[in-house]
């Protein structure tokens, strides 16, 4: 007799459709979910709702469990392997890609090329078909790689960029003396007197302006690999010093000499303190390779060229421009084949024609601005996720699951009707995609919609609606509903009046050429234009550059310091611009980006805000805490009084399995915690303090009512829409989005001063529309107190609620880079010449 139960999984497998059963992944509640294959489904819902939890926590990282189950145990530890999914069954689901918001490793080895594949067609397409100098030997693909041994360059070891020292990062300020520590490179405190000292007793004057000195002697004291020791006499004066060495009196001790660029060299290199580390690393600086010019290959590669360029050159181009030069090649109508025989020409028409089909992808996703070189740090998240989901486009597989978080983030309008191109030719070749997405003009091409909520946290992780679009109408719980429907028009209001304006002019950076524009002070601006107009050149880099160095903040991002020492930083472009006028309405600059609020778990909601040390000091105040003498720092996980001993207050150990991932488990003595015993007995309002850290912003508000330095703080966050997030919640589970608001939040919770310029990029990134309005009412309260706010932002409704707009292109790359439109929204909506304008004027009523 046939089994019931595999009849039933074989028949529920073959009916077109995805089944899952009982999803309990984060919020989920136990869900049980039916949706098509080989259709574009789109999982919709407020920000924090459960639609990740579902479509990548459960659904894709089924897909991989399956698949890896597939494979040797060996072969699986070269995979970054997510969790088991907590669900019961899951039938019908194919194989699945994910194509995720994330930047991978931060290398600059790691390139648009590199993860597009574009830069191995090119590498073979210059052995085999290049223009060699004469007499030079044929070379391999791998010789045209800067990150192999027979392409780096020896001298930089393929970087493009030595690290040294310069007079000027070692001694920044040379209108000092010696004594007066102009060489800032030196060691602080005793170590820094003993080389001065050393200096007064070799003869060297220390009292006369270092820039006065003779250039032989500031070069000696700089780059010197002597040694000398010699009698140091500690506390004289240099004529005393010269007469205590005549008479030749004792010595205070014997010193030896060591050279500022050495001693900065070698602490570097061999330090064991971080601190030591990153405060020499201050004083190095990059330049270009000298060898190679910054091109990162053996000068043997770059001697072979096509088209005229050599493969660094060719790697620099736009990839607009790259596909216009390969074309001719591809079709076979290039003019310069006199010298090549057969094989060579066949070779040369066959990669260029693939090369261009590839490009023609990367263009249709308004990726035409970038460069091959461009490396992977340097672009956003969503870029990086189009290069990903470009390359898919190519690879004509079929039957597979696509799992995107958010395509259309960051992406003008105009470029997410190129996105739904390319989704598109995905579903017509047999494949099936599951989208997370916040963007309605995706949501309604969407043939499925699954609709997560109705809110986030605890009070989301249900299914509302799963079906086709329509039938969301009548889902009264729904928040995407009112949104999708046009029940919820943009509340019209008339722009505020600019207090002032903030003048730039002379600015130059990527595809910005001698641009002048002007911020209106005192109102909201949104700056708008196409991926790659320049938006972000000009506002998150130049605008916070110009007036962070006005204001001597340089730069003032609310971010921490990284731990480790950045060599990368002088990399960056010069700053070319000026502040023509308007500083004076500028006090304070804001920078409220998407970075992590901390690098580690330690680093938490609580802890960023504050609202951690109030809490402690409530805790400190209790009866029994003052029995105990338990002060604020006992309920800190990071000291070692109130701390768990056995996992230092991490709340977890990790356990080390061979073949598989490593697992973190509760630690078994705090069973995840954080706290020794002692500590967690004591209570406040009946809950101890790894119990308040278990609880939502929302818990916390009615838990802390009455007490108004928590109270402000959980409002604001509450009020920035992060009622869901856990008091504890590491910040290495917090999205870019979510850090962001945090940071405002923060922000928000000081006393307002006013005269204050915050500026956001793309703030309502990872944000459902009902999010971003709550986030637009947080931006105007900031305003209405008297600042400025500036936004880079790609949002239509929220454009529309601004009260000028700049719009920046026409288009992207060297075809963008001006100011195209600048004034009111509706004025700007009017604007014949702007590409923003058509998608504006649909959101102003």
């Amino acid at each position: 007799m046939p089994n019931k139960t595999s009849n039933k999984k074989k028949n529920m497998a073959e009916d077109g459709y995805v089944h899952v059963r009982g999803a309990r992944e984060h919020n989920l509640k136990n869900v049980d979910l039916d949706i098509p294959r080989g259709q574009l489904v789109v999982f919709t819902g407020v920000s924090g709702s459960g639609k990740s939890s579902l479509a990548f926590g459960t659904l894709y990282a089924e897909a991989q469990r399956r698949y890896l189950e597939s494979v040797s145990p060996y072969a699986r530890r070269l995979f970054h392997q997510m969790p088991v999914p907590e669900v019961d069954e899951i039938e019908g689901l194919p194989p699945a890609v994910a194509l995720q918001q994330q930047r991978g490793t931060p290398t600059a080895r790691s390139s648009v090329g590199s993860v597009s594949t574009l830069s191995n067609s090119l590498r073979m397409l210059y052995s085999r078909a290049g223009d060699y100098p004469k007499g030079q030997e044929l070379l391999y693909a791998e010789s045209f790689s800067p990150n192999t041994p027979q392409g780096a360059c020896p001298r930089c070891s393929g970087m493009g960029r030595i690290y040294d020292v310069t007079e000027h990062s070692m001694v920044p300020d040379d209108s000092l003396t010696i004594r007066e520590r102009a060489i800032a490179a030196w060691p602080p405190a005793w170590h820094g007197q003993n080389l001065r000292d050393i200096l007064v007793t070799l003869g060297y004057d220390v009292d006369t302006p270092w820039r006065e000195l003779p250039k032989k002697d500031r070069d000696w004291i700089l780059y010197t690999d002597e040694s000398p020791t010699v009698p140091v006499y500690a506390g004289l004066s240099p004529k005393e010093t010269k007469a205590a060495l005549k008479r030749k009196d004792t010595p205070s001790y014997q010193g030896t000499f060591t050279g500022v660029r050495r001693y900065v060299m070698q602490t570097f290199a061999n330090t064991e303190s971080a601190s030591m580390k990153k405060r020499v690393a201050r004083y190095m600086v990059s330049t270009a390779c000298p060898e190679c010019e910054g091109k990162r290959l053996r000068r043997e590669s770059l001697s072979v060229t096509f088209a005229g360029h050599d493969i660094a050159e060719i790697s620099r181009l736009p990839l607009a421009r790259l596909a216009e030069l390969l074309q001719p090649y591809a079709q076979g109508k290039d003019k310069d084949d006199g010298h090549l025989h057969n094989e060579q020409l066949i070779v040369r028409r066959r990669i260029a024609a693939d090369l261009a089909a590839r490009l023609e992808v990367l263009l249709a996703l308004g990726l035409g601005y970038l460069a091959l070189e461009r490396s992977t740090p340097t672009l956003s998240p969503g870029e990086l996720q189009r290069l990903r989901l470009a390359t898919q486009v190519r690879s004509s597989l079929f039957g597979v699951v696509y799992v995107l978080d958010e395509p259309s983030s960051g992406l003008h309008p105009a470029d997410t009707e190129a996105l739904l191109d390319a989704l598109a030719q995905l579903k017509a070749a047999g494949n099936s995609l599951f989208v997370v997405e916040h963007a309605l003009d995706v949501i309604r091409q969407a043939d499925w919609l699954v609709d997560v909520g109705p809110l986030a946290g605890e009070r989301g992780g249900q299914v509302l609606y799963s079906g086709v679009p329509d039938g969301l109408r009548k889902v009264e719980k729904s928040q995407t509903r009112r949104y999708l429907f046009g029940e919820a028009p943009p509340p019209q209001r008339t722009p505020r009046e600019p207090t002032g304006w903030l003048k730039l002019a002379g600015i130059h950076r990527n595809n910005l050429n001698d641009l002048e524009v002007a911020f209106p002070l005192g109102v909201l601006t949104s700056v708008t234009g196409v991926s790659g107009s320049g938006k972000s050149s000009l506002v998150s880099q130049v605008l916070v550059e110009l007036v962070g160095q006005a204001l001597g903040q340089g730069g003032a991002a609310q971010d921490e310091q990284p731990d480790e020492p950045d060599l990368e930083r002088d990399e960056e472009l010069p700053l070319e611009g000026r502040i023509v006028s308007g500083m004076e309405g500028v006090r304070r600059l804001v920078r409220v980006d998407q970075k992590p609020i901390g690098r580690t778990p330690r680093s938490n909601l609580a802890t960023y805000t504050g609202l951690f040390d109030q809490v402690r000091k409530l805790f400190a105040a209790t009866e029994d805490a003052k029995k105990r003498r338990y002060d604020a720092g006992r309920f800190s996980f990071n000291v070692a009084k109130g701390r768990c001993e056995h996992c230092a207050g991490e709340g977890f150990v990790m356990v080390e399995l061979l073949f598989l991932p490593s697992v973190y488990a509760p630690c078994p003595t705090c069973e995840g915690a954080r706290y020794n015993a002692e500590t967690l007995e004591v209570t406040y309002r009946g809950k101890n303090i790894a119990e308040v850290l278990g609880m939502t912003v929302g818990e916390a508000i009615d838990f802390f009512k009455d007490e108004a330095p928590v109270e402000r703080s959980l409002e604001v966050l509450n009020e920035v829409g992060l009622d869901y997030l856990r008091l504890g919640q590491p910040a290495t589970e917090l999205s870019g989005g979510e850090a962001q608001r945090i940071k405002l939040a923060s922000e928000l919770q000081r006393a307002t001063r006013g005269n204050a310029l915050y500026v956001l990029d793309e703030p309502t990134t990872g944000l459902h529309p009902v999010d971003a309005d709550r986030l637009m009412v947080q931006l105007n309260r900031l305003v209405d107190a008297g600042n400025t706010v500036i936004v880079v932002e790609h949002t239509m409704r929220v454009v529309a609620g601004s009260d000028w707009v700049i719009d920046v292109g026409p288009g992207a790359g060297d075809e963008g880079g001006s100011v195209v439109a600048s004034g009111p929204p509706q004025e700007v909506a009017r604007n014949k010449k702007s590409r923003t304008a058509r998608y504006l004027a649909a959101q102003i009523i």
